[in-house]
């Protein structure tokens, strides 16, 4: 016998075997105990998700000889032509080959005579939104006075091309995309019947590349199959789908934690000389940043069968929530722009370059950075030192004089920033919430400060309010990171009270003004310069608005 392929060896023959649709299953498998048999069904639904499968059960349950039933024998010669593909009142037809008015009127027609063994002439129509309008219009007719003993079941990919004529006639069903999980499972249980050894991690790239399509799975399954030589190594299918190892992703990291931009360059020529992908390297990383995310949010929930739940624990506390958010944000928006890139590589490198150079700066990177001894730079860190600790004042000119005064022997930063730490406890709210907001080290909490305004405050406490159009942005997280930053920057506990509306005159507010003035005053400028007037009064040139941007 010839070779059939796993996706038609292992198509389901019944509900209970078919795979990530309980909800439709649940629905027909009702209407079939019931009696309720509606006259035209709608299967909707991604490639390779059941909807054919879905239509040929069905069509079993209404002609198996045993009677209308959800659980048909398999036995009998109804259904076991119906599996074969030879029962003669089961009419399949793809709509994408038969677009033709003629070929449908001819189809409808038939549809009046009765079934020639069965209990149903059942019409399957593959792809329907690929008929013709005059197609649908001969379809309508039928459809709205049909024989008893006619079952319509209609399957596409694209719902919205079907007109709303023939949707009011169907009960529609929505076929999900299936998860990662449950075509893993299935995978699983086809290779342990085929008595063919495997690799869990092989299964687990398999199901994720299948974009929720049981049938590319399959397809992908055997492919791998001949690709290992009769069995599903993770090597071999990471070979085969050009899939990155995930050691790669990790050093990745690494080296962004480490602030090392020569080593993330050295990763990522190691994977073009491996001819990696490096679509599926960001696809991959952008996973990894999910599950980070999690680990960090919700420990527990991280699956004690993860393979790399401890590397993906060790890394977690490396970063914040924040830049795992930020990296994870370059990501997938690296990959939406690979295309757009010189090539493959100059868009992944400058990807893993972004998250470097935007790498939030947290207090524990800035104390473990070596401090230049350079009278300039060291004059700088020790301001960062002060944005650091609110206890720390900047000196008079007299004692910066005095600093920069002093030998390159004698010049420690630490000396410096001892000398700036007189004690600042009385560090006290001038009511200027602005400038306030633009000293405080905030990460994404920032986009919350600028958003309120300023109601009223007192030694310990301060009253804020959100506009109505920003009140999205009162999570309680961002609340705490704020809170938290102003008690830092006193150095006292600070009391935040939020509530919504005011007059909208926030931060936020105020720069988008000086914005537009700044703007204004440069279109002004163009519009006033003597040669631009020349341009237009002699050459009939415009001025592009839109264009003209201010010298910050």
């Amino acid at each position: 016998m010839s070779y059939q392929v796993l996706a038609r060896k292992w198509r389901p023959k019944s509900f209970e075997t078919l795979v990530g649709q309980e909800h439709v299953v649940r629905a027909l498998t009702n209407a079939l105990q019931q009696n309720r048999l509606h006259h035209a069904y709608l299967f909707t639904g991604t490639r390779g998700v059941g909807k054919t499968t879905l239509a040929r059960i069905l069509a079993k349950s209404l002609n198996c000889e045993k009677g209308i039933t959800a659980t048909p024998c398999g036995t009998c010669s109804a259904c076991i032509s119906i599996d074969s593909g030879r029962f003669i009142d089961l009419i399949e037809v793809d709509a994408a080959s038969n677009t033709q008015v003629d070929n449908m009127r001819d189809l409808l027609e038939n549809a009046q005579y009765a079934p020639t063994i069965g209990r149903f002439k059942v019409y399957i129509i593959d792809e329907v939104h690929m008929l013709t309008r005059n197609s649908f219009n001969a379809m309508l007719k039928t459809l709205e006075e049909p024989p008893s003993h006619v079952k319509f079941i209609l399957a596409t990919t694209d719902p919205q091309k079907i007109p709303v004529t023939i949707l009011s006639r169907c009960l529609q069903f929505n076929l999900r995309q299936m998860t990662s999980s449950s075509i893993f499972e299935h995978l699983k249980e086809v290779l342990k019947k085929e008595n063919i050894p495997f690799e869990e991690l092989a299964l687990q790239l398999i199901s994720r590349s299948a974009s929720g399509s049981m049938r590319d799975a399959l397809s992908l399954l055997d492919q791998a199959i001949s690709f290992g030589g009769n069995s599903v190594r993770d090597q071999d299918v990471r070979s085969m789908l050009g899939a990155i190892d995930q050691s790669y992703l990790f050093d990745i990291l690494n080296a962004i934690s480490n602030g090392n931009g020569n080593e993330l360059l050295n990763i990522t020529q190691a994977m073009e000389q491996r001819s990696l992908s490096f679509s599926m390297a960001l696809n991959d990383l952008s996973l990894l940043l999910q599950k980070i995310a999690i680990a960090q949010t919700i420990p527990e929930s991280l699956l004690t069968d993860e393979p790399d739940a401890d590397l993906i624990k060790s890394v977690s506390i490396k970063f914040s929530s924040e830049e795992i958010q930020l990296f994870y944000q370059i990501a997938i928006l690296g990959k939406r722009d690979l295309g757009l890139a010189p090539d493959e590589y100059a868009g992944f490198s400058m990807c893993l370059l972004r998250m470097l150079a935007f790498r939030p700066t947290d207090s524990k990177s800035q104390a473990e950075q070596p401090v230049n001894r350079n009278n300039s730079l060291g004059i700088a860190q020790a301001k960062q030192e002060i944005s650091r600790n609110p206890k720390i004042t900047i000196p008079d000119d007299n004692e910066k004089k005095a600093f920069e005064n002093l030998s390159d022997s004698t010049k420690q930063p630490s000396e410096f920033v001892e000398k700036m730490a007189t004690s600042n406890e009385n560090l006290s709210f001038d009511g200027n919430w602005r400038n306030l907001v633009d000293q405080l080290k905030l990460g994404l909490s920032r986009t919350l400060a600028q958003h309120c305004e300023l109601i009223r405050f007192s030694e310990n406490e301060i009253y804020l309010s959100v506009p109505e159009n920003q009140k999205h942005l009162l999570n309680l997280n961002y609340q705490e990171k704020l809170s938290t930053s102003i008690e830092q920057y006193f150095g006292k506990k600070v009391k935040l009270h939020f509530d919504i509306g005011g007059t909208g005159n926030t931060p936020a507010k105020q720069i988008s003004i000086e914005k537009e003035k700044i703007q204004s005053q440069a279109v002004t400028a163009i519009e006033e310069d003597g040669f631009v007037k020349t341009l237009i009064k002699d050459f009939g040139a415009q001025i592009i608005h839109s264009s003209i941007k201010p010298i910050q």
